[in-house]
């Protein structure tokens, strides 16, 4: 296993709002389970907001390091900061926040998985050019060296986390199901695009991570288009990352919509009779239609958006982070609730072939799940620390 895991966020199908046909097993579960499944639902969403302002940020660093490289030499000291980076990212989102019907444009998810099929591709690409002009395949099967064993585990358990951050098709995946029409039946489309999907981010994670530690052994960067793996040609390293942050200014938004569709949902049947929360009003500036602003959701996007981008300012450490929220999200959003779902829906008896098989496979997911937390929480600390 690679202990730096080459991380970075792969097509977004969409952002929608409730599910159909998963909906039932889920209520059937109980009531405490729908809330505690909401809970890291939200909040698997809103850490995305988190990793995608630091990872926008980072592109846009790596795009002014890679012009100064090309100017000054591989050797020069092209350092920037990223504050400023992730402030700008953070307000134009808070513009975006405002924009109305923005979960229904559906131009949004093409534009976000061409940007994610372009850099992607070209990851891909730059990693098979770099083993061919290197003649040899760099690296080993037993990853980074460590100082020390104990090192060597933390940094082990660290790549869990990440790997875990990879797979963040559970978040969408409820709310891709509101999107299917029929005929033909929405199970039949909702497997075989499962399907496609499921191996289409597998296919790509596997090659960029795999030809990457191939390409550059134990000097692996986190990320191979930020971290400056590849130096030349330049202009195709500053397309890579303007992909990336075109991709992820949108793909900020399509996560926060049902985080934001939820609040307001809520707060709206919660205070029925509350202005600052119901009332819109209504602004007509010159050259563009009426704005209809309602003060509630203007005050609360905002703050919503403000408080990701601070994390990400204390936080600006991309792998670390992802490790964390990779590792808290997977096991009760891709493992747990799916399998108590499943039980439910199948009608699995307790102490059955198949019921002793899934709890045995829920139960080692959890092992791995909290020791990825504990790695990618003890990289994060050091590298705050340090």
């Amino acid at each position: 296993m690679d202990d730096r895991t080459e991380e970075l966020p792969l097509p977004l199908l969409g952002s929608f709002h409730s599910a159909n046909e998963a909906e039932v097993p889920l209520k059937r579960t109980g009531e405490k389970s729908q809330v505690v499944c909401g809970i890291f639902a939200e909040e698997s969403l809103y850490g995305c907001g988190i990793a995608y302002t630091i990872t926008s940020a980072g592109s846009i660093r790596a795009i002014q390091r890679s012009n100064c490289y090309h100017r000054e030499g591989h050797k020069a000291s092209c350092e920037y900061g990223d504050t400023i980076y992730m402030l700008l990212f953070g307000a134009v989102q808070i513009l975006m926040s405002q924009i109305p019907d923005f979960h229904n444009m559906e131009w949004l998810s093409v534009i976000a998985a061409i940007m994610s099929f372009t850099y992607s591709f070209i990851g891909f690409g730059l990693g098979v050019a770099q083993v061919i002009e290197n003649g040899t395949i760099k690296g080993s099967i037993a990853g980074v060296s460590a100082a020390t064993t104990a090192s060597k585990l933390w940094l082990a358990f660290e790549a869990l986390g990440d790997i875990a951050f990879a797979y963040p098709y559970s978040i969408i995946l409820l709310e891709i199901q509101d999107t299917l029409k029929s005929p033909p039946p929405e199970n039949k489309t909702m497997k075989k695009a499962s399907m496609i999907s499921i191996f289409i981010t597998t296919f790509f994670y596997l090659c960029c991570g795999c030809f990457g530690y191939a390409a550059f052994g134990n000097d692996t960067p986190g990320n191979l288009l930020t971290g400056f793996g590849f130096f030349e040609p330049y202009w195709l390293i500053d397309l890579a990352n303007a992909c990336i942050v075109l991709h992820l200014v949108g793909g900020y938004q399509i996560y926060s919509q049902p985080v934001f569709a939820f609040v307001e949902g809520w707060s709206s049947r919660k205070f029925p009779s509350s202005g600052f929360v119901n009332n819109f009003h209504s602004f007509k500036l010159p050259l563009i239609p009426p704005l209809h602003i309602n003060l509630f959701r203007l005050c609360f996007r905002t703050v919503y958006v403000a408080s990701t981008t601070v994390i990400a300012m204390a936080f600006p450490y991309f792998n670390q982070v992802l490790g964390v929220l990779g590792a808290l999200n997977f096991w009760p959003l891709a493992i747990y609730f799916p399998v108590e779902m499943y039980f439910v829906q199948k009608k699995i008896g307790a102490w059955t072939r198949k019921w002793i098989v899934l709890r045995t496979f829920s139960f080692v997911c959890l092992l791995i799940t909290i020791a990825g937390l504990l790695g990618s929480i003890e990289g994060l600390v050091s590298a705050k620390l340090g």
